[in-house]
């Protein structure tokens, strides 16, 4: 996460990170903490804004509620819970936004073969593949350093069609229990 947001901020953009605060309160990054926001304590990283919130759930809320689509990178537990979760949203109709993998060097080949296994075994609707968008890239992999994953990832959002699977539910029935 640090890598790209620096190079959101050396090309002039602007970067806001959501901060679950037992982060913080167990020492985080070596933020300064104002009440409400951080701002990571680096040299030419002041203008990155940091949200504090109480949770890991509340976070993958704040960011959803402030995106188009969501772009995973190569990573860990945390990258695959929040990819599946947002992912499901969009199953469920909580959202309908693209989720797209930037699959550098087969990394997430095994999450598509999970997937299609999935599909084959009756547990995921076949419509439902395309809740997640796979750039794979070159086909050589010694031209996956020099490749523009950026542009790609920007260009499998814009082309992302929302809207074309069934989601399971309708929240928009907002009862609960008949209330």
């Amino acid at each position: 996460m640090g890598v790209v947001s620096a190079a959101v901020l050396v090309n002039g953009g602007k970067v806001i990170g959501v901060l679950p605060h037992a982060m913080v309160a167990a020492g985080g990054e070596g933020e300064k903490v104002d009440n409400t926001r951080i701002y990571l304590n680096e040299v030419g990283r002041e203008e990155v804004e940091t949200i504090l919130v109480g949770s890991m759930h509340e976070r993958k809320i704040e960011m959803a509620k402030r995106v188009n689509g969501f772009i995973g990178l190569p990573g860990g537990f945390g990258t695959f819970e929040e990819v599946l979760e947002v992912t499901t949203w969009t199953q469920l109709g909580i959202h309908d936004k693209p989720v797209v993998l930037l699959n550098v060097l087969s990394f997430w080949e095994p999450l598509r073969a999970l997937i299609k296994g999935s599909i084959d075994a009756g547990f995921i609707k076949p419509e439902s593949e395309r809740l997640i968008i796979f750039v794979d890239g070159p086909v050589d992999i010694k031209d996956h350093e020099n490749f523009d994953w950026g542009k790609a990832a920007l260009e499998a959002l814009d082309n992302w069609e929302g809207g074309s699977t069934s989601p399971l539910f309708d929240w928009s029935k907002g009862s609960y229990m008949g209330t």
